[in-house]
């Protein structure tokens, strides 16, 4: 399997784990939201909006593509931080951030 099809993979796998953690459901940000320059797009989204509307759409196209990968992927810890202040379910954390060290290493590993 190729690393574009790993990615695949793994992005399916990241939207299961967030969709167990009820945290997929988001309103689609206003395409003002998009422009934003703040790391995730802190300042016009909620980080699960970020992530499915953002992330995953860009991921998923780069896969698409096959195109290189970003030099590093570090989104496991923004969103470890997230579900603790968000007082998200031990068990979802845990599968929710497992899903997500597995996209980051295999952005940056390759």
């Amino acid at each position: 399997m190729s690393v574009h099809q790993q990615l695949q993979t793994a992005l399916l796998e990241l939207e299961a784990a967030m969709k167990a953690a009820n945290l997929w459901r988001v309103p689609t940000p206003d395409a003002t939201a998009f422009a934003s320059h703040e790391p995730f797009c802190i300042d016009t989204m909620s980080l699960p909006q970020w992530v499915r509307f953002v992330f995953v759409a860009r991921l998923n196209a780069l896969a698409e593509a096959k195109a290189p990968m970003p030099a590093k992927c570090e989104v496991a810890p923004a969103m470890a931080a997230y579900l603790i202040q968000e007082k998200v379910r031990p068990s979802d954390q845990w599968l929710v951030v497992r899903a997500f060290e597995k996209v980051d290493q295999l952005v940056t590993d390759n």
